[in-house]
């Protein structure tokens, strides 16, 4: 049965009495929550008056009573009288039939903790705090199930036809499927635009390296619009530099220069470690490429009989090394580590530390672009000392920037 004619002094009196005893306004059993409710169900009478001034003489149409709905709101959980009518024609717009949430922020603020790296328990915890609401794990997985329309159009959304640099590297996820645990790789393609934006491009799992699956990526950038990629910055990934120089044979493939130097450090004593670290150091800060295989070679002189797989692996990724000494300062500071995408990754692992297990592959890929629209409101501004870089770039490239733009 529908309640009383609500007083609104008394209303006022009332809460000014809980507030000043400390209840809150808003969040369960806020003091707000019953005047919300009022409004709504005034209005509900009088989008019902309205449609009976539109039905009544034609089809007779009347009141019928009222029915209860539960609604849960950012103001809480409480119950309203929704008026009805005898034919059934009365069509809500202010709460339509079968809606029970009357307010987008529970849903954005499930979004934006889950981006933040926030279990469900602890979503589940803090909205009950904040909004008197309990949430279910299927109801979770159905609000952030919302976005996956959202990252397919992402996922596939046009690039622009020329980036002038562009990283790849891995993250690697646990994901839990058919009661077995595994490991799963994520590649990350980062780019940097001609107006010295970086962007994330794009994300794919991988089960094989191989020179197919990576042609596969770098279609798929084709087909999304990159016409040209200048430098290609990669960690040794088998069969990729490969794709990439029959996908996109006029890009420059650069081994990046940190990996390589992570990969030699691998094998060291630690007794060895800081003077050999220094002796091949002196190699990627060579100023050319003749300097560079001189170091090398005194390098190898001093550790290579106790170190030879090292120096095996060096001479055998020297022709992709060795593209770094062709290019001027101010491009060689940006390809010679893989750093641009190592940071990103770094904000995506602060949001997915705490997850032991994903259960799908679909809920990586969920976290993952929620903390990469996250890092991309960060990445406003143009890449560092980028003037100097573009001058260069120009100047090394030539037209084909322009042609390519243009």
């Amino acid at each position: 049965m529908k309640e009383d004619k609500f007083d609104f002094e008394a209303f006022t009196r009332q809460a000014g009495e809980q507030l000043r005893k400390g209840k809150p306004f808003t969040g369960k059993d806020g003091v707000s929550t019953p005047l919300i409710k009022r409004i709504l169900e005034a209005t509900l009478e009088g989008e019902l008056d309205d449609h009976l001034e539109e039905t009544r003489s034609e089809k007779k149409n009347r009141r019928n009573g009222h029915s209860t709905k539960n609604l849960k709101s950012s103001v809480g959980s409480f119950e309203i009288f929704s008026p009805r009518d005898r034919n059934s024609t009365f069509e809500p717009q202010t709460i339509p039939k079968r809606q029970r949430t009357i307010s987008e922020d529970i849903d954005k603020q499930i979004l934006a903790l889950y981006s933040r790296g926030m279990s469900y328990s602890d979503i589940q915890s803090h909205i009950g705090e904040m909004y008197g609401v309990e949430l279910s794990d299927g109801t979770l997985t159905a609000i952030t199930d919302r976005i996956i329309p959202q990252i397919k159009e992402w996922q596939n959304r046009p690039l622009e036809s020329i980036y002038p640099v562009i990283w790849l590297d891995a993250m690697h996820f646990k994901v839990r499927h058919e009661g077995v645990v595994k490991s799963r790789a994520i590649y990350s393609v980062l780019g940097v635009s001609m107006e010295g934006q970086k962007e994330v491009i794009g994300i794919y799992f991988g089960d094989n390296e191989s020179s197919t699956y990576w042609r596969q990526v770098l279609n798929d950038l084709k087909m999304r619009g990159v016409e040209d990629i200048c430098i290609a910055c990669i960690d040794n990934l088998k069969g990729f530099a490969e794709a990439i120089e029959d996908v996109y044979p006029r890009t420059e493939v650069q081994l990046c220069l940190v990996h390589q130097m992570r990969n030699s450090m691998k094998y060291l004593n630690w007794k060895d470690l800081k003077p050999c670290v220094a002796d091949f150091k002196k190699i990627y800060k060579a100023n050319n490429e003749e300097m560079a295989v001189t170091y090398l070679k005194q390098a190898e002189e001093k550790w290579g009989a106790k170190y030879g797989i090292i120096f095996k692996s060096w001479h055998h990724n020297w022709d992709r090394i060795a593209t770094f000494f062709q290019y001027p300062p101010t491009i060689r500071k940006i390809i010679y580590t893989t750093n641009p995408i190592e940071s990103y990754h770094r904000m995506v692992r602060k949001v997915t530390k705490t997850k032991g297990a994903y259960c799908s592959e679909d809920a990586i890929v969920k976290q993952i672009y929620l903390a990469t629209i996250n890092c991309t409101t960060k990445w406003r501004g143009t890449s560092y000392n980028w003037t100097a870089v573009r001058i260069e770039l120009n100047n090394y490239f030539g037209n084909r920037l322009n042609d390519t733009v243009n």
